[in-house]
């Protein structure tokens, strides 16, 4: 009885320990919240232009919302846009990828054609720290429409506009509208800084200013 009670004892101490760790893992990268996301952008340019609260309004006009939110920015898509087309057949490759494969696209409301797709970029340019990795998730507004956001991670030292890949799924044009909010990026702080940054090792998009397609 003794030793299963010892068994018993140290079956519980381990599972104690190995839960212990995994949180002691989760704890090391946290989100970062309102107060923080403010004082690196006005102290350091983490996000410029930095609007410090939600804009849901202007002049009484409803606007898809921007700025500051507790744990995170709603970031604002720009007025330029290159929207797919086929006009001139061009072959979409990542390797070799052809201008003509898009429209180029100056307007405050841009029209995405029915299962087609976009590029865009923020109205905001981004300095990411060091120990910091960020995910970057579409608007529930545009998601419930139909139309998807997609945005890779911003990686430790990355800097530049965020080029936004926007997918219409559905069978009808989708209207998408300029200098209002699309997309949310959440901050992650890393326990500790990386050994090698997307700025150490030259990445290809680093300080990509405007529209940036494909590049090898």
């Amino acid at each position: 009885m003794l030793g299963e009670g010892r068994v018993k004892l140290n079956a519980a101490h381990h599972f104690t320990v190995a839960r212990e760790s995994r949180f002691a893992i989760l704890s090391r990268m946290s989100v970062r919240a309102d107060h923080w996301i403010r004082k690196m952008s006005l102290e350091h340019g983490m996000i410029e232009p930095f609007v410090e609260k939600q804009v849901r309004t202007d002049e009484g006009e409803s606007l898809i919302s921007y700025g500051l939110s507790s744990y995170g920015y709603d970031l604002r898509v720009a007025d330029e846009f290159k929207v797919f087309t086929n006009v001139y057949s061009a072959m979409v490759d990542p390797k070799d990828f052809d201008e003509k494969s898009f429209v180029d696209i100056k307007t405050d409301v841009c029209v995405v054609p029915p299962n087609s797709f976009a590029l865009a970029r923020s109205v905001e340019y981004f300095r990411i720290p060091r120990d910091v990795l960020t995910i970057c998730v579409g608007k529930s507004t545009y998601a419930r429409c139909g139309i998807i956001v997609n945005v890779t991670p911003f990686e430790p030292e990355w800097e530049g506009h965020v080029t936004l890949e926007i997918s219409n799924t559905t069978p009808l044009p989708a209207k998408i509208y300029a200098n209002e909010g699309l997309a949310q990026v959440v901050f992650f702080g890393a326990e500790e800084p990386c050994e090698i940054s997307y700025a150490d090792r030259g990445g290809k998009y680093m300080k990509q200013r405007g529209i940036t397609v494909p590049r090898i």
